[in-house]
């Protein structure tokens, strides 16, 4: 895939609700499919919801993280900040 296919995927997958929004719509989908109150099709029409959701919010991540490695590589390369994995767990 192209660098500017990549863009266009990425832009399609990102017009839809903000990630916050996706992000808070996938949570309840979640609880509403782990209760097990839904039936089938309407399972599956909030599993597929979920996906489009997921894409979306990726979508967004994935914006954002080539939004901040432009930027780290605009400043200075002797003030750049060095780039390293992000890890959520402290222990």
């Amino acid at each position: 895939m192209t660098e500017n296919q990549k863009s266009e995927k990425q832009k399609s997958e990102t017009e839809g609700p903000g990630f916050d929004q996706a992000l808070v719509r996938l949570q309840q989908l979640v609880k509403s499919l782990e209760a097990g109150d839904l039936s089938l099709e309407d399972s599956l029409k909030a599993f597929e919801e979920g996906v489009r959701l997921s894409r979306s919010c990726q979508a967004h991540l994935s914006a954002a993280e080539q939004k901040v490695e432009q930027l780290v590589k605009a400043g200075d390369d002797k003030t750049a900040p060095e780039m390293a994995p992000f890890s959520g767990d402290k222990q």
